[in-house]
């Protein structure tokens, strides 16, 4: 009766996890996707274009501040589901996913700008 009972309660417990690891998985692609959809709005702009490179990187990191905390929240809180993950680790992977984004977007106005010269 125990191993029943055992295996009913794993039956029905892992399904609902992985539905819930799946949704935040979910919250956590569209909060990467907002947040990069942010940075390239802020790209463009023509206010932009005659802006020393290092004075566009700080408008970029100071940029988008909601959906920065919205997809760092997001994706702890599912990294936070995976095995062997360790709080810190998972805010250190967040906060380095949302430095190569603001990255990116800074290399690709470096780039345009000399090519613009």
């Amino acid at each position: 009766m125990r191993i029943l009972l055992a295996a009913l309660i794993v039956m029905t417990t892992f399904p609902a996890f992985a539905d819930e690891t799946d949704d935040a998985r979910r919250l956590a692609v569209s909060g990467r996707d907002d947040y990069w959809n942010c940075l390239a709005r802020e790209y463009p702009r023509d206010s932009n274009r005659n802006m020393p490179e290092q004075e566009f990187a700080a408008l970029i990191a100071a940029a988008c501040a909601s959906e920065r905390q919205n997809f760092r929240v997001a994706l702890v809180d599912y990294l936070g589901m995976q095995p062997g993950k360790d709080a810190d680790a998972n805010l250190t992977t967040a906060n380095n996913a949302i430095a190569l984004a603001q990255k990116d977007i800074v290399t690709a106005f470096a780039r345009r700008k000399a090519a613009a010269k």
